[in-house]
């Protein structure tokens, strides 16, 4: 009997995030544009980001920290430190890294027919549902939110 092992998300080698036996590996494009989401997601920013405010944004994820700003972005995370960062489950580091890796595992689990993607209408918004369950959406833990240090362009 044939075992099946869930695959690792892999969009590229640019950017690598490792949890347990699970390796997902993103290209920068996909990487950086996860990391705007989870950012929105959080409430930390309000809309697109420019080019510099995105690569601040990147290092922060990956480095954890941001030691020479490019932008107003990283210059704000760094005026705010002290608000963003602490434990793993207030940290602002964590949360971004958190919902990177949840997004990939999700569309990982998407494209190996586990999960699948439905609309809800009472919402307006797209859920997951387990693909051979009756449809109930899956419920996501709920994120924090870093509203109240969000970055506003000037």
């Amino acid at each position: 009997m044939e075992t099946s092992r869930r695959g690792n998300y892999d969009s590229g080698e640019d950017f690598v995030l490792e949890y347990g036996e699970l390796r997902f590996t993103f290209n920068e494009v996909d990487f950086s544009e996860r990391c705007e989401q989870a950012a929105l997601k959080l409430g930390f920013v309000g809309g697109r980001l420019g080019e510099d405010e995105l690569e601040d944004l990147v290092n922060l994820a990956v480095n954890g920290e941001i030691l020479d700003p490019a932008s107003a972005l990283g210059q704000h995370v760094n005026d705010c430190w002290p608000e963003l960062v602490g434990p793993a489950e207030r940290s602002l580091v964590h949360w971004l890294r958190r919902l990177v890796f949840r997004g990939a595992w999700l569309d990982q689990r998407v494209n190996e027919g586990e999960l699948s993607v439905a609309f809800d209408e009472e919402t307006c918004g797209f859920a997951y549902v387990q693909a051979d369950r009756s449809g109930d959406p899956i419920e996501l833990a709920p994120e924090p939110s870093w509203g109240r240090v969000a970055y506003n362009r000037r």
